[in-house]
């Protein structure tokens, strides 16, 4: 039996799309015969051949607009639109540590790049019938961390909200919506703090990874997830293989949240 994804000349934009997590799902989708359109504050390093960036930061209207008006002009529209981009650079210290900026800050990385762009790009999936978009949200809205993700947490909780709204509104006319929580991911960005944790704790690495995990409660599957295997993922969620799946949120966390 095939497992074609049956994507082939697909039209899909990956924000956040040239490291960690975004740059896996850009390499599976591409790997899919899908035509990618992927979005970041800076090109890639490492650009795929083939593969369309448009270099623009998401968190800001302006960006958000430029994207959207680079894809418009360049394809018409998207069959796929898969809101990777996120993160957060709040400081710890709780909810004391945390200013109106830094409240609109991670608002504006982790929810308001979705909400700009599916209300550009969503119109002309509506207007063809079909289409499905993928928002990336965390398990951290259900396991908010209040030393330091509770602003973080508080944005990707309102970001899988609004999906769900989404996914009620849209999948009537054709538009299929989904969002996906990762747990933690071995990106670079995680590798650097394995390391910062265990130079603090005057350990190597294994031991460090072992703190955060601990920090998590536990990852029952004894590893971090890896960025490719979220992209598996997200790439079968926005496949014909997954035509009947809308309005769900995915947790991929190695068991991490303890409860169904």
């Amino acid at each position: 039996m095939s497992f074609d994804l049956q994507l082939q000349g697909k039209r899909a934009l990956v924000t956040g799309g040239t490291k960690g997590v975004g740059a896996a799902v850009v390499h599976a989708l591409w790997d899919a015969g899908v035509r990618v359109m992927a979005t970041a504050r800076s090109a890639p390093v490492h650009p795929v051949d083939g593969v369309l960036y448009v270099a623009a930061d998401v968190s800001t209207a302006e960006g958000a607009a430029e994207v959207a008006q680079a894809v418009l002009s360049q394809w018409g529209g998207v069959d796929i639109l898969v809101n990777v981009v996120g993160g957060s650079s709040a400081p710890g210290g709780g909810f004391a540590a945390l200013d109106d900026a830094q409240w609109f800050k991670e608002l504006n990385q982790n929810l308001m790049p979705a909400v700009r762009l599916d209300r550009a790009l969503l119109p002309a999936m509506l207007a063809q019938g079909s289409g499905v978009i993928v928002h990336v949200s965390s398990i951290q809205r259900l396991l908010p961390l209040p030393e330091s993700t509770t602003a973080y947490a508080a944005a990707k909780a309102a970001l899988s909200t609004y999906s769900k709204a989404l996914s009620k509104e849209v999948t009537p006319k054709g538009v299929r919506v989904l969002s996906v929580a990762p747990g933690w991911i071995e990106t670079d960005a995680a590798i650097a703090l394995v390391e910062r944790v265990a130079a603090q704790a005057g350990t190597d690495a294994e031991v460090g990874k072992r703190i955060i995990m601990q920090s998590l409660g536990g990852i029952p599957l004894g590893r971090p997830a890896k960025p490719q295997e979220v992209a598996d993922l997200i790439s079968f969620l926005v496949s014909p293989r997954a035509g009947s799946i809308s309005g769900a949120e995915y947790l991929i966390d190695g068991g991490t949240v303890p409860t169904i």
